[in-house]
This record gives C-alpha cells, structure tokens and sequence, in this order.
C-alpha cells in the first residue's frame, strides 16, 4: 500500500482547511476543502511561496509566524482577500513542523466561517433594529395567574425594578422567565432605553464575543468596524439568557464590564465605557454550575446581587385550572370552535401531573387536542397527546383509563397516592421506550412526543441511567 497515496486520499475528504508549507513558505500540500475556502486551484499554489499566492496576507499570515518562532497558533480568526480577490474568514490552528529541534516547515488546519460571520453581521442588523425600538415585548399586566405564589413574585420583581442592580432569574423551562426580565425593564428608570435579549446558546461560541464587543477596522484583514451589543444597549438592559452556555472565557470579560463599566472592541486598543443593567437567566442550579465548572463563581456573585427564583406550575397548582381556561378560551377564538366544557378527569389529572414542561407544556396540549376536537366536545383524556394516554394506558376511543369515575374511589383508597401510582406508570413506560430505542434520548423523547430536556429531567427524576 502506498502511504503517500492514502494520505492524499484522507485529505481529500477532510472538511477542514489543510495548507503545509517547508521553512522557505513554499506551498508542498494544499487539500480540496482548502483550495474551496480559498477560491484557488492547489496547482495554482502547489510549490508557490505563500507570500505571492496571498499578498494581501502578508507578515499577518499564521505561517509565517510560527516559521519564525516555532510556536503553535490555535484557533485563530482570521479575515484575509486571496489573490483572485474572495474575502475568507476562517477560524485556523498552525503549527510547526519540527526535525532534530528545528522547525522545516508548519501545517495549518482552517474551518471556513463565512457564512456563520454574514450571519452574525445580519444578526447585530436585526438586533439594533430591536435596539431602536427601545421596549420589550412584555410588562407586569402581561403575566398571568392567580395564585399567591405568582403574585408574590411579582410584587417582588416590581421592587426590584426601580433599582439599577443586576439581576439573576432561575426558573425551570416554560416558567416565563424572560417575560419577567423584559417587565423588570419596562418597569425601571431605564424603559426609554434599549433593551436586547441575546440566548447564550443559540449563537457559535467564536461568534458570541464579536457579537457582544463588537469588531474594530483594522484589527486585522478585513476587519470591519460593527458595534456589539453592549454600545446598542448602553443605557439600557441586556438579558443574557442561558448564561451557563456562554464560554468560561467570555465569562471573564463579562464579569470585567461589571466591575469596571468598561469594555474593547475585539481588536480595540481603546476601552469604551458603557452603562448597562444585566439580567442573565437559567434553568439550571446556578450553585450547580459553579460546582460543575460551567459558571464562574465571581460572576455568580457579581449577577445575584438580586437573585429571583420562578416557581414552576406544579408549585403554584392554584393556577392550573385558571390557565386550563385561559388557553381554551384563547384557542376557541384561534380555532374558531366552542368547547362544551373540560371532564373532571381531566382536571384531576392536571392537578396531580408534574408538567415538567410547565406552563408551555400546558398550552401545548390544550393546543394539540383542541386541534384535533369538533365543536361542541368535552375536554377528555382521549383528547390527550400520545405520551400521557401511554402513560395512563389508554387508547382513544376506550375507557379503560386507571383515571374512569369507576375506579379513581378504588385507586385513592390504595396505600399509594394517585400521584405515586402516575409516577410508577410514567417510569416504566419511559424505561421501555427507552431501552427499545437503544438509550437514544432524542427518539425516546420524539416518540414520547416531548422535549429532549423533558425526558433528561424524567431520566434524572427516576434515575433511570443510561
């Protein structure tokens, strides 16, 4: 077998960017994903000095860099113009090529981003329209409940406004939880100011810093100057939703802003001052997370300085039958169909359910089986989507439900509670799916017609392993 041959092949259906050069800078492997990255032919560079193939570049090139000092480069970005005059961004790691102590040449591993950085440039466009608009979407009059737990955070949050502190919100999915960081905003001294919610963990961790700091011309090759979140929101709020996503790197710079109300531009030697109020959100211990290492501990303690937690539905059960009807009446106008009413099966079950998913969860069924219902119907556990008939093993159309009017006065005078006997039905239901689909967690969960981090909470509840 040839060993140059197989190599060649391997490269050739890389993803990645491979570019080799000896000492001299000349060009002695250049792999397809590379020549696509750069809009060139490899034997256009093959044997060419780099320096000529990519003038532009110049002494900024990675190469070169650790030609000259032997040290490695990692992760890198970069934006450079080949010579045919394509702009590349890429994010590159270099390295040199050692024999007997000295360095005969370096390789470098390139991942194209250009369309992840046109991306985030229309992101910050989107966001700074948002930013203009200077208001959130929501207020205090917009949460809705009756129950003395909902009511008590909100009065909480309403003196928590009129400060300038930063704020921490825990609270479990579907519990609301921006909706009380944009009322926070729209209650306080800043609501005239722009308030802009960035979710930590839907944007590429190399792209997040640029899109918060911002990018200054000149800093390198096609650089550009773009304003970061922090100058579009100065004055105002920013809600750093998922903060536990956000790298422990970027924590750092973010803990510094707090501390001294100042930042640079990725690129900037000048720091630009800004005033901001933070809100950062998660549906994760916070305490957890600094154990964990996926939160740095400062920044905690810098963020908590008020510290609100939001009650899930099964702690404020006084609210269930109150959104039960909100969300049918808000359907029957969206639907354009009349219910006659919701059966006391139904509700039993409501109360005594833990809705992993919260409030979401609730207004999703309510959704799905009003959906599927004709004008005039009750309500009932037929109606329900396919992971709770399963798991109080019923079938549409039957009634065999361990929830009938006939035998719930049987069940309640078990030794164990109907909640207990629910958990015993909706843990094994769960280990047989899930051992039929191999621990797959994602087809588990889209069999069971719920979310992946819903089945991670049931999995953890039951301490069902993996």
């Amino acid at each position: 077998m040839n060993k140059l041959k197989v190599y060649e092949q391997i490269l050739s259906k890389l993803e990645e960017g491979v570019h080799v050069v000896n000492k001299e800078g000349r060009t002695v492997i250049y792999n397809k994903a590379m020549a696509e990255i750069e809009g060139m032919k490899a034997e256009d560079v093959i044997e060419e000095n780099l320096l000529q193939v990519l003038p532009a570049l110049g002494y900024e090139s990675t190469h070169m860099e650790v030609l000259k000092k032997g040290k490695a480069i990692r992760a890198k970005y970069q934006e450079y113009i080949s010579k045919q005059g394509k702009k590349i961004v890429a994010v590159n790691s270099t390295y040199p090529i050692m024999e007997k102590g000295q360095v005969v040449g370096s390789f470098e591993i390139s991942k194209d981003i250009t369309y992840m950085r046109k991306m985030s440039e229309k992101m910050l466009e989107l966001y700074s329209e948002v930013a203009d608009s200077k208001k959130g979407s929501f207020s205090f009059p917009d949460i809705l409940g009756t129950s003395k737990e909902i009511k008590d955070i909100i009065e909480q949050c309403k003196q928590v406004a009129v400060t300038s502190s930063n704020v921490f919100i825990v609270g479990d999915s579907g519990t609301g939880k921006e909706m009380f960081a944009q009322s926070i905003h729209n209650a306080s001294p800043r609501r005239d100011k722009p308030m802009v919610a960035e979710n930590c963990a839907a944007i590429p961790e190399n792209l997040l810093e640029s899109i918060l700091f911002g990018t200054t011309k000149g800093s390198f090759t096609g650089a550009e100057n773009k304003e970061g979140l922090l100058k579009q929101v100065d004055g105002g709020t920013l809600i750093l939703d998922e903060i536990n996503s956000m790298p422990m790197s970027l924590q750092s710079k973010i803990l510094r802003v707090l501390e001294t109300k100042r930042y640079r531009p990725i690129g900037s030697n000048i720091e630009n001052q800004v005033d901001v109020r933070i809100i950062a959100i998660t549906n994760k211990d916070p305490i957890e997370l600094v154990r964990e290492g996926k939160m740095r501990e400062d920044l905690f303690y810098r963020l908590s300085v008020i510290n609100i937690r939001i009650p899930n539905l099964q702690e404020r059960k006084g609210d269930i039958e109150f959104f039960t009807d909100y969300y049918i009446k808000y359907y029957e106008e969206v639907l354009n169909k009349r219910l006659k009413g919701v059966s006391n099966e139904v509700l039993r079950f409501f109360k005594k359910y833990d809705w992993p998913g919260n409030i979401r969860e609730l207004k999703h069924i309510i959704e799905g089986a009003m959906s599927m219902m004709k004008d005039g119907e009750t309500l009932q556990l037929k109606h329900m989507p396919y992971y709770i008939r399963s798991m109080l093993n019923l079938r549409t159309g039957q009634s065999n439900s361990i929830f009938t009017e006939d035998n719930t006065e049987k069940i309640l005078n078990q030794k164990k509670s109907l909640e207990e006997v629910l958990n015993e039905i909706e843990k094994d239901i769960i280990i047989k799916l899930f051992h039929d689909n191999n621990n797959n967690i994602s087809k588990t969960a889209e069999i069971l017609g719920i979310k992946r981090q819903g089945l991670q909470y049931k999995l953890k509840k039951y301490k069902i392993g993996i």
